[in-house]
């Protein structure tokens, strides 16, 4: 039975948490009176939870500047989290051959809420490339990867997890509610989705879902680069090995095509 509410005695450790989640790459440090604030939380409580991270190293705090950052621990339990991963080991192998065959960045990435968190990534042999760091996170709607994921969900699905009204990532991010569910049919349709200087000016990309044992979406890959390479007439040949990429996973996943 799904259990809503924290079980008694786990407050701490979801307020600890709380405190953990607010580092990301735009405030990888936080002073007490800002942090507190920031997840809302006593400056006496976060003190108590600070120094309890501190002691375990999931924390560590600068005397120089007073401020906190995410310590070793959680740089090693990241490690053993990527290393255990079943779909990262089981897509690996596909992220390097596409990225071999296409000579652009291939990437593996979850939907978590309304964004996509890069969870692996190869990088193409060219100089330029769309890399990014794993753990970045980006708003769903404005990538490829995020879209095809999207586009198996129901209108009803998308407006429970999406924001009211779509943020702009650049002038070419797909805002309008009505476009956005056209685009994602023919995603549907073609079986892979394209993000064309939605995230970043300059920047393309193609993605198509992976599917588990049960039909469901569990994940997504993508081959990016700029669009002075990833080109209107290139996208439908990196779609298809795209595609082709996904469909041999999601068979190892137990999907029956």
């Amino acid at each position: 039975m799904p259990h809503n509410k924290p079980y008694p005695g786990t407050q701490a450790v979801i307020r600890a948490l709380s405190l953990l989640k607010a580092f990301d790459d735009a405030r990888p440090a936080w002073g007490l009176t800002e942090l507190s604030e920031a997840v809302g939380l006593n400056k006496t409580t976060t003190f108590r939870l600070l120094t309890a991270l501190e002691s375990e190293g999931m924390v560590a705090r600068n005397p120089q500047t007073d401020t906190y950052q995410l310590g070793t621990a959680v740089i090693t339990l990241g490690g053993y989290a990527l290393r255990t991963n079943d779909l990262r080991t089981i897509c690996q192998p596909e992220l390097k051959a596409l990225a071999a065959a296409a000579q652009e960045t291939a990437a593996l990435e979850l939907l978590t809420g309304a964004e996509t968190l890069i969870l692996d990534e190869i990088m193409g042999d060219r100089v330029m490339s769309g890399g990014q760091a794993i753990g970045t996170r980006w708003a769903a709607h404005t990538t490829s990867t995020g879209k095809a994921m999207l586009s198996h969900l129901s209108p009803a699905e998308l407006r429970e997890i999406l924001p009211a009204p779509l943020p702009a990532a650049t002038p070419h991010t797909i805002t309008e509610w009505d476009a956005l569910i056209a685009d994602l049919k023919n995603t549907q349709e073609r079986g892979y989705a394209v993000a064309n200087q939605e995230l970043e000016v300059g920047l393309a990309a193609v993605g198509a879902p992976l599917f588990n044992y049960d039909g469901e979406v569990v994940a997504a890959i993508s081959l990016a680069g700029p669009n002075s390479r990833v080109t209107p007439d290139r996208i439908p040949q990196l779609g298809q090995l795209v595609c082709e990429a996904a469909r041999r996973i999601s068979i190892r996943l137990g999907w029956q095509p």
